[in-house]
């Protein structure tokens, strides 16, 4: 078997979720939580330290998968011509067994409460069987994704499993080869301390007799933790409505 899998450029998204979209469209997927792919949109650090992260991710096809061990039921599978983790949903019986085990959060539920069977990226199989891509990855404008066989993404693009705040790639062996973001560079050259006191006072068009902005720069430069909603990562959602929060760009 030749295990396929995806190479994932994290410098290039732009969080645009279009391969939320148009996998969802592919797919048949109903409004709702039912996200096969998912696009993750944090932030950390204050101004002007400030960076923005984003991550799209759908199944990885893990070569060591937690959630067919997981499964009582027998119901997830290891299909041999692509390495595609694939359910059963004729066995499935909806215990969610499977995504407790999956680090990922990858396993997905038409609705947040009980009895829904489990469904999740099946690697557009059916788009393989045609010699096509998946969707996910011809959807992306910022070519951030590229797909095919797992032994030559690794000898392209290096052995990088997994990003900062993901789970270890040891693991389960993700089918997934990442590029770290490039590191964050001034591209305009400014003088940090004079911006902020033009911000402070409201400068170069305010008023001169109007108030500050802030009081000490500290207020702006140290941003105490729970001032930032999405501040992390969080692939294991604790309900539907953290689930949604940390999935959808709203901003």
């Amino acid at each position: 078997m030749v295990q396929y899998g995806f190479y994932f450029d994290q410098s290039r998204c732009i969080g645009c979720n279009a391969c939320t979209t148009v996998c969802k469209q592919w797919h048949q997927l109903p409004p709702g939580p039912q996200k096969w792919m998912r696009v993750y949109q944090w932030e950390k650090g204050p101004f002007s330290d400030l960076r923005l992260h984003f991550l799209a991710i759908p199944c990885f096809h893990c070569e060591r998968p937690a959630c067919i061990k997981a499964c009582p039921n027998h119901a997830i599978f290891k299909e041999d011509r692509y390495g595609a983790v694939l359910i059963d949903s004729h066995l499935c019986r909806g215990e969610r067994r499977c995504w407790m085990a999956c680090p990922y959060g990858s396993i997905m539920y038409a609705a947040w409460s009980g009895g829904e069977k489990a469904s999740k990226c099946n690697m557009c199989i059916d788009r393989l069987e045609e010699g096509k891509s998946p969707i996910c990855v011809l959807s992306c404008s910022m070519r951030a994704f590229e797909f095919g066989p797992l032994h030559e993404l690794k000898a392209k693009f290096g052995n990088l499993q997994e990003l900062d705040e993901m789970p270890p790639g040891h693991m389960t062996q993700p089918s997934v080869v990442f590029k770290r973001p490039q590191e964050k560079r001034q591209i305009v050259s400014w003088v940090r301390e004079e911006a902020l006191g033009l911000w402070k006072k409201r400068r170069p068009h305010a008023s001169p007799n109007g108030p500050d902005l802030f009081a000490e720069v500290e207020d702006i430069t140290s941003v105490p933790p729970d001032t930032i909603g999405r501040n992390r990562l969080v692939l294991k959602a604790k309900n539907l409505e953290e689930f949604m929060y940390y999935t959808s760009d709203d901003d």
